[in-house]
């Protein structure tokens, strides 16, 4: 019984296919589009706050006025456009007076271009990290975004005592400047991390961002008011996200009427490009480690 057992096994065995090549299983990146796992990046808040605190660090480490730079910057373009457009244009800004009317514009607009500057090239500069150890690259432009906060707060507080100078008192619309920082906020980062993606594959992008913001910047009721548009075209106006968020952010300092049709579209837009933008850099990502 035990010896046809044996003859039937050989037969089996016989029957197989044999290779003398080893099994070989290969390990692809996932191709298409991908979307990025939020609750990893949750997870590595942590890491966040470490590389939002190194930046801060770098950024004002052997300085001589520190901080005041995040005051410095905003106020001398406030002088500047004070005197070119205020005096020398006369450009209106609908009855207030123009200095503090163009530094409410400046404060979310310097926020914005400080983020996506920072950010844009924050892979490429975090290259050595990336290449040697694993974690979402997604918390190294979150970094660079939340750097600014600390500029965008201290130059807030200015603003804010500018407005008890020029005799404009605070109102309950202070209450919309959480909402319209989160705003600003999802539009910096949906830009930052597109370019960022784009920075690491095409270098020469680095040379486009500083032409990008400058002409975003005329596009954007930041020297002028958007009342300059005629009320049937100002809807296309707040197809651009910073227009409805910087006459949000004079609304809320300044005491106007709020908008909230302008800020609702222009929240709506910041969302929709941060979900492409996270999106596209979930499809990007995969090639960092090898290319960067």
């Amino acid at each position: 019984m035990r010896s046809s057992s044996n003859s039937f096994v050989r037969k089996q065995l016989a029957s197989m296919p044999h290779s003398d090549e080893p099994s070989l299983t290969k390990i692809l990146p996932p191709s298409g589009w991908q979307s990025i796992n939020i609750r990893e990046v949750w997870l590595y808040r942590e890491l966040i706050w470490v590389l939002t605190e190194r930046d801060i660090k770098v950024r004002y480490k052997q300085t001589v006025l520190g901080f005041a730079w995040a005051i410095i910057q905003p106020v001398m373009m406030m002088i500047v456009f004070s005197i070119f457009f205020g005096q020398l244009a006369r450009m209106p800004s609908d009855g207030l007076p123009y200095p503090i009317f163009v530094y409410a514009g400046l404060l979310p607009w310097t926020f914005f271009a400080t983020a996506i500057s920072g950010s844009a090239t924050s892979l490429v500069g975090s290259s050595n990290l990336i290449s040697k150890v694993y974690f979402p690259r997604l918390v190294i432009p979150i970094a660079s975004v939340g750097s600014g906060l600390v500029d965008f707060a201290i130059a807030g507080v200015i603003l804010l005592l500018m407005c008890l100078w020029f005799g404009i008192g605070w109102s309950v619309n202070l209450l919309m400047a959480p909402l319209l920082v989160a705003g600003t906020i999802f539009i910096a980062l949906g830009v930052g991390i597109i370019l960022a993606a784009l920075n690491v594959a095409y270098r020469d992008f680095r040379f486009v961002m500083p032409f990008l913001i400058q002409f975003w910047m005329f596009a954007t009721p930041v020297v002028y008011p958007a009342t300059l548009v005629p009320d049937h075209w100002r809807w296309l106006l707040f197809l651009n996200p910073m227009a409805g968020f910087i006459e949000g952010f004079r609304s809320a300092f300044l005491g106007r009427p709020i908008d909230l049709t302008a800020i609702g579209i222009s929240l709506f837009v910041a969302i929709c490009v941060f979900l492409i933008g996270i999106a596209f850099f979930g499809k990007m990502e995969r090639r960092f480690a090898d290319i960067i």
